[in-house]
């Protein structure tokens, strides 16, 4: 099933912080929220629950340096293809692993391990996979929605599990120690169990030591258009599933851009170099250019400078952040020849001390600098 688009909240605007915030203006900012609406001091409460995952997210991308720089370039479609980070989707389990110790002793003995009333069982999650997928510079103008297969870990048909005895289905493994400054508690994952609170009980000849096995599945990726070479989409959840009672991973889906023939892109924006020749040049004529929603026809003025830059506005690639579409440059190059016969070359010496020959740019005709500013512009 694909995966819609949903317009979501600023993370800035979440935190309610400026977009120059530094990490530690960040990290006080998410801490003063999450404090704010965790459940513990809101139970039943869920919009305050609602307002508390969506702080972690935003904490999330913008405590992190390359996330907070792609975030600040492409806005939510940077990582994931329904509109968010890999907060997307984020449950309470991933925001108490990740983020607890931001809090240090706020919350019963450290961390979260009070939510709910105290005893909170660690849920393991699956790991992720990685897959590249290419696509054309069409493809990425219009969007398209990819069907990929994917070998992912699975549980295996009857296996089953069992709560493990080193640490009674907590996943985690207390232990106390006597110092000089009195008695210390710390708590660990359990070895046993990996943290998942449960040990295989049984399982089939096929299945590997957590009780998974590889399957190959179709996943259907809606890809936005707009998106640029090495972005990163999320699929939530269809990673490699986790033993027992864990979460799957995702899948993480790298976008590889096709060179296309004859058009470049550059962000938004689509060159195209048009070769024209001399007689067509300074008589005029039309010509039929690619873009990347199929052929069009352009008409090329009489006396067309070389080095005049056409610009077709909009048929460039859509913004990834909906900011409408880039233009398509087409650069005139008037091709010279370079063998002449004897009548041609007559015919250009005979033009030599001719006035319609000779160079006069007028104010319209812009020097190559005033043109690359432009381009640029």
């Amino acid at each position: 099933m694909s995966r819609a688009i949903h317009m979501k909240e600023d993370y800035y605007d979440v935190l309610g912080i400026s977009k120059n915030a530094s990490d530690a203006e960040i990290k006080k900012a998410y801490r003063k929220m999450a404090l704010k609406y965790h459940p513990d001091k809101n139970p039943g409460d869920t919009e305050a629950e609602d307002k508390f995952k969506k702080a972690a997210e935003a904490y999330e991308v913008l405590s992190n340096a390359d996330k907070r720089a792609r975030y600040d370039q492409f806005g939510h479609q940077a990582f994931d293809n329904n509109g968010g980070f890999g907060g997307g989707g984020m449950n309470m389990d991933d925001i108490f692993s990740q983020f607890g110790d931001i809090f240090g002793g706020a919350f019963g003995g450290g961390g979260f391990s009070g939510f709910g009333g105290g005893g909170r069982q660690r849920v393991v999650k699956g790991s992720n996979l990685r897959i590249r997928v290419k696509l054309s510079l069409e493809e990425v103008a219009n969007g398209i929605e990819k069907k990929i297969k994917v070998k992912r870990k699975v549980q295996a048909e009857g296996t089953t599990y069992k709560t493990c005895g080193t640490c009674n289905g907590s996943g985690q493994v207390t232990r106390v120690t006597n110092t000089i400054l009195g008695r210390m508690q710390t708590a660990s994952t359990c070895q046993t169990c990996g943290g998942a609170g449960q040990t295989i009980d049984k399982k089939p000849s096929d299945a590997d030591a957590q009780g998974l096995k590889v399957a190959e599945e179709t996943v259907s990726v809606k890809i936005p258009a707009g998106v640029v070479d090495g972005m990163q989409l999320k699929v939530t959840g269809k990673g490699n599933d986790a033993p027992g009672n864990g979460i799957a991973g995702d899948m993480l889906v790298v976008i590889q851009e096709e060179e296309h023939p004859t058009l470049k892109r550059e962000g938004d924006n689509l060159h195209y170099d048009m070769y024209v020749s001399l007689p067509d040049a300074v008589l005029g004529t039309s010509k039929e250019i690619d873009t990347v929603t199929g052929k069009v026809r352009i008409k090329i003025e009489a006396g067309v400078q070389s080095g005049k830059i056409l610009r077709l506005r909009g048929k460039g690639i859509p913004s990834i952040n909906g900011y409408g579409k880039g233009d398509l440059l087409v650069h005139v190059n008037v091709w010279t020849p370079k063998t002449l016969s004897k009548t041609q070359k007559e015919f250009f010496e005979s033009m030599r001390e001719d006035e319609h020959f000779e160079p006069k740019p007028e104010s319209s005709d812009k020097s190559f600098f005033e043109k690359v500013k432009d381009m640029f512009s």
